[in-house]
């Protein structure tokens, strides 16, 4: 005899399928949309699936209204700046949350509260002192004055101190009675069971750089040193700029994300078998 499906399962995939579909439209707007002309995207109804592909869109974007691909060169400096700030990010992010979490000193507590208390300045409050700093330091329109103010930020900190907490100080207590030194804890046994937190903090640090529009219209003062989003701003701004370019270049502008996210994606699924040795 077959088992009727509960009702309560059934409203809770009615539910997930409409958020999909409410959270996927965009996505799936902005795809099929790059790959029509102008005059089929304003068209109503909205036809879904082009009719051919209109690679004239992708042209558009990388060359740029005025044919200066400068669109290559701002993608670079997007990425460059984005990979080292989420590098630096995870590096000293873990290394604090190392030390707030399985060291005792005094004055930790206190300083784990400061270090959270700038999480509750907003980044407009600090926003000009920043800039006059890096002017007096001539770090203006260069890759440091874009890199320099995000080496590292209070939630990073706070996520990899929270997640630390729950590592067993048994494997550390082990390690330092067969004389390894705390490096070699962290860089050996630390981040290897760290998989979850660091891909999450990682994706998190490369996406709030890769749109951060406001400081690198600050401190980019050529078009060579610019980054992504200030190209998207430009380019859509152009009075001759179609709508199927703009979607196409906001489509080649989110494939770094797309592509970091698949790669590390594995490691948000591990989390439950971080501790597994913990078992029996």
């Amino acid at each position: 005899m077959k088992q009727s499906i509960p009702i309560q399962r059934i409203i809770i995939w009615i539910f997930l399928l409409g958020a999909l579909v409410f959270i996927m439209a965009p996505m799936i707007f902005m795809i099929s949309a790059s790959f029509m002309p102008a005059s089929d995207i304003v068209k109503m109804p909205y036809r879904w699936i082009p009719r051919g592909i209109h690679s004239e869109n992708f042209v558009k974007a990388v060359a740029g209204n005025d044919g200066t691909y400068i669109f290559i060169r701002n993608l670079l400096n997007s990425l460059i700046v984005a990979s080292v700030v989420s590098f630096t990010t995870v590096l000293i992010s873990s290394l604090t949350g190392y030390s707030l979490s399985k060291f005792s000193y005094r004055g930790r507590d206190l300083l784990f509260l400061m270090i959270m208390a700038t999480m509750m300045i907003p980044f407009e409050a600090i926003m000009i002192p920043l800039y006059m700093v890096v002017t007096k330091l001539g770090l203006q329109n260069s890759y440091q004055g874009l890199i320099l103010p995000f080496l590292v930020n209070a939630f990073g900190v706070f996520m990899m101190r929270q997640y630390l907490i729950t590592f067993p100080d048994e494997f550390i207590d082990a390690a330092r009675v067969d004389g390894m030194s705390e490096f070699a804890i962290y860089r050996s046994i630390i981040l290897p069971n760290t998989g979850p937190a660091i891909a999450t903090l990682a994706i998190l640090a490369f996406r709030s750089q890769w749109d951060n529009l406001l400081w690198p219209l600050l401190v980019a003062q050529t078009e060579q040193m610019k980054t992504i989003p200030l190209y998207i701003v430009k380019f859509t701004a152009e009075m001759h700029t179609d709508e199927g370019a703009m979607m196409a270049v906001n489509l080649l502008a989110s494939i770094p994300m797309f592509i970091l996210f698949f790669a590390l994606s594995k490691y948000f699924v591990s989390g439950a078998a971080v501790y597994s040795s913990r078992k029996g």
